[in-house]
């Protein structure tokens, strides 16, 4: 076995000292500079793993002055800023349902259509369940005020409000102004939910 073989060469830790040529450092890219150039600086946006070779001096003077977001708007540079937090990847809203309602019980959280989970067998499917929306405290007050659950249509709401506005009106009562707050209470709940384009 000769162990001075080149192949021997190629996989020696330490190589032979006579064979290990001594890199010399690329010259200061500085106009004007003629020291070694050993420090790297990047080049800028859109230039992402290139790099300048400036000396000590230089690549501190570059540092000082360097702006990587030199040249944008200040909406693309927080654009930026924030996709920066999740590396530039798209993602989603976790941990809400399609409907916005949580199941009542593990069972109830998939579709069981035979009941083997002890669920309550098939449930509706999107053509017989009624649409549930996504309600803020005004709207949830008013539909309360209404007595109504938040998934009737237009049509139903305003049928809802003329029933109570029937019953509880002064002139309906005769003249008994007890349930005059009532009454106001179901008309501001109707003029919200008018304004707010649920009828």
């Amino acid at each position: 076995m000769n162990l001075n073989s080149k192949y021997f060469d190629r996989i020696r830790i330490k190589p032979d000292e006579a064979q290990a040529a001594p890199q010399e450092a690329p010259r200061c890219e500085w106009a004007g500079c003629d020291q070694p150039g050993g420090y790297r600086a990047p080049k800028g946006r859109h230039r992402e793993g290139q790099y300048h070779s400036y000396c000590l001096d230089h690549v501190r003077e570059y540092n000082k002055s360097y702006n990587y977001f030199a040249g944008m708007r200040d909406d693309d540079i927080i654009e930026y800023q924030r996709s920066a937090s999740t590396g530039h990847r798209p993602t989603w809203n976790m941990g809400v349902n399609k409907v916005g309602a949580k199941p009542q019980s593990w069972a109830d959280a998939f579709n069981d259509p035979f009941g083997f989970f002890g669920g309550s067998g098939a449930k509706p499917g999107p053509e017989t369940a009624k649409p549930q929306r996504t309600l803020g405290n005004f709207a949830r007050r008013s539909f309360d005020a209404l007595d109504l659950d938040g998934t009737e249509s237009g049509t139903e709401i305003k049928a809802r409000y003329k029933e109570l506005v029937k019953r509880l009106h002064p002139d309906a009562n005769g003249g008994d102004r007890s349930l005059e707050d009532r009454l106001r209470e179901i008309i501001q709940a109707y003029h919200y939910l008018k304004s707010a384009g649920f009828c």
